[in-house]
């Protein structure tokens, strides 16, 4: 609502831009705001008390406008009434032919006349308005015409009985379809055939005098019906938009609480923008389900529930694009975590040369890879699995090289022991022989089995179980030389 008398100036510009003969109102309104502010109240007081008369450039530009407006609504009110005018000469011009036809006693030209009327009457109904001083009047005497034509003329009464009878049979047929319409589900669509019907019994002429009111009484009475379910349909139609209304307002204030902790700065796991994300979601989905508000308030509700969204997914997507870079971080340094680990695993730090020593450094080192691993963030879930597998199994590798590297170690010791044994076991006897004999195919058992179960993959776990079947070997023949000797002594 315009305040100033310059912003009463600025709308008025702004309605001259309209269709002047539709802002009649608000012109007049304007007008009323203009010459009763304040600021003009305070410019006659001034001209008051100055007693002399002064021009004021704001009201001149007022009336400037104003004369702008009343000569744009007097030209399309001049061209309005020139069309009018026009229609109305028409009009009276075929009234002058059909008076005379209605008028006229000549029977001879009945057939001619009757043709002519028919083609009077169908260029009435292409002819637009008239003045409204000359409305009744110009409907009056088309009717009359029409009927003393139809009632007068010097006809043949079979010719005129027979097109009475065809425009009842039609009128009839109008009124059957017309109760029909009630039994239609779909009102607007009933209504709107039920129009047809209407301009179809305006072109079909009259029927006999004394069926003409019960005839268009039977009509009037379905159409009433037809009508009366229209309106109840968007009484209901305008309760269900206002109920809609409230159902969207409800679900932007929804939104409003999803976004009041962004808006107010608070920071967000990714978890939470999960779970809100899900909630936003729910509210769409609800969105949807829900029809048309009122139609002034469709595009203006639409557009807060937009912007409502609108700042969700903004936020969102700001928030994982930050999460992109931590997590790009991360990937790169578990990366080099896996690498570094693998290195350790495949002993290229050790020269291959595998000592107890070694094997405790590579331990550290593997452990020392462990603890940094944990401290490092997370990465995209596409990649996680990938590399912990990676950084799992190489460490498992190396440990189990390592434990099977010590099983080696032992079987190293035993054989040593063994060949001690055999030694002492040629001065003890046969049964000495006997028991190292079954004291080494145990061992040869044991280490067999063993190496079954050992599936490293690297070159130094290969390497690992060379050494293992060497020693394996090397008790076969202490085994070989130990059964000899039992052999001799049983000889």
């Amino acid at each position: 609502m315009a305040n100033t008398r310059q912003e009463i100036i600025e709308e008025l510009k702004q309605l001259l831009e309209q269709d002047v003969m539709a802002v009649k109102d608000q012109v007049d309104h304007l007008k009323t705001q203009f010459y009763s502010s304040d600021e003009a109240a305070e410019v006659e007081a001034t001209d008051a008390e100055a007693e002399v008369p002064a021009v004021d450039p704001v009201e001149e530009q007022f009336k400037a406008l104003l004369s702008q407006y009343k000569a744009k609504r007097a030209g399309v009110a001049a061209q309005q009434a020139k069309e009018l005018e026009d229609n109305l000469a028409r009009k009276q011009a075929i009234l002058a032919e059909m008076q005379k036809m209605a008028e006229s006693a000549d029977a001879d030209g009945v057939m001619a006349n009757l043709q002519k009327m028919r083609e009077l009457q169908a260029t009435w109904k292409t002819i637009g308005a008239v003045p409204a001083t000359h409305t009744q009047e110009i409907r009056k005497a088309y009717q009359q015409y029409q009927e003393q034509f139809y009632d007068l003329v010097k006809i043949n009464i079979e010719l005129r009985d027979l097109d009475f009878k065809k425009n009842l049979e039609l009128k009839t047929l109008l009124c059957e379809a017309a109760e029909r319409l009630q039994n239609n589900d779909n009102i607007v669509e009933a209504s709107r055939a039920l129009q047809q019907l209407h301009d179809e019994w305006a072109e079909v002429g009259p029927v006999a005098r004394e069926l003409r009111e019960d005839l268009w009484n039977r009509f009037k009475a379905a159409s009433t019906i037809i009508n009366k379910k229209h309106q109840a349909y968007f009484d209901e139609l305008h309760a269900k938009e206002q109920s809609n209304l409230e159902a969207k307002r409800a679900l932007i204030e929804q939104l409003k609480a999803i976004n009041e902790p962004i808006v107010n700065g608070e920071a967000w796991s990714a978890k939470k923008w999960d779970e809100a994300t899900e909630k936003v979601q729910a509210v769409q989905s609800e969105w949807r389900k829900i029809g048309f508000a009122p139609k002034k308030f469709n595009q203006s509700i639409y557009d807060e529930y937009r912007a409502e969204c609108d700042r969700f997914f903004h936020s969102k997507t700001e928030y994982f694009k930050e999460i992109r870079d931590v997590f790009a971080t991360n990937l790169k340094h578990k990366r080099s975590l896996v690498e570094q680990a693998k290195a350790v695993a495949n002993g290229e730090w050790a020269n291959g040369e595998w000592t107890k020593e070694k094997w405790d450094e590579g331990t550290q080192k593997l452990q020392a890879l462990q603890a940094e691993w944990k401290t490092v963030g997370m990465v995209a879930r596409k990649y996680s699995d990938d590399l912990w597998k990676q950084f799992s199994e190489t460490c498992d590798l190396f440990f189990n090289a390592k434990r099977e590297a010590a099983k080696g170690e032992r079987l190293k010791v035993r054989g040593e022991r063994a060949a001690k044994a055999a030694k002492a076991a040629a001065n003890q006897g046969v049964d000495g022989l006997r028991r190292m004999r079954d004291r080494l195919q145990q061992e040869i058992k044991t280490a067999e089995n063993n190496i079954l179960f050992f599936t490293g993959k690297s070159k130094n776990a290969n390497k690992l179980v060379e050494d293992m079947q060497r020693k394996i070997e090397d008790l076969k023949k202490q085994l070989a030389t130990i059964q000899d000797k039992i052999n001799q002594e049983e000889d």
